[in-house]
């Protein structure tokens, strides 16, 4: 990403009107831009549409992880044990967390084992 930012900026730059050549038709300068922003919409928007539809792929899981968790900023940063687990504690002072949407419990989902 940083490689795109430099060239980017720098071709802003170049196009300022102070440094522009005031004439009609497009010059050099002008074309070899426009085909430069040409190609690199064209390289990055397949790579955008597949974002696009990975987060609409994962939209019902976050919604489902908003309405469990409520705030995120009543939470701390996550915290890995040594044997894996992963913790995510609320903070001192937080409200209380939203009620558990129905057909979910505090039990542990069944089959598992808690060592």
């Amino acid at each position: 990403m940083r490689r795109l930012i430099l060239p980017c900026v720098l071709a802003l730059s170049l196009t300022t009107p102070s440094l522009a050549q005031e004439t009609e038709e497009p010059g050099l300068m002008e074309r070899g831009l426009s085909m430069f922003f040409e190609g690199l919409i064209g390289e990055v928007a397949p790579e955008l549409d597949k974002m696009q539809q990975a987060l609409q792929d994962m939209q019902p899981q976050m919604e489902k992880l908003v309405a469990l968790m409520g705030d995120v900023q009543h939470y701390e940063a996550p915290e890995r044990l040594p044997n894996g687990d992963i913790l995510i504690r609320r903070k001192a002072g937080a409200p209380p967390p939203p009620a558990l949407p129905e057909g979910t419990s505090d039990a542990p989902p069944a089959g598992s084992t808690d060592l």
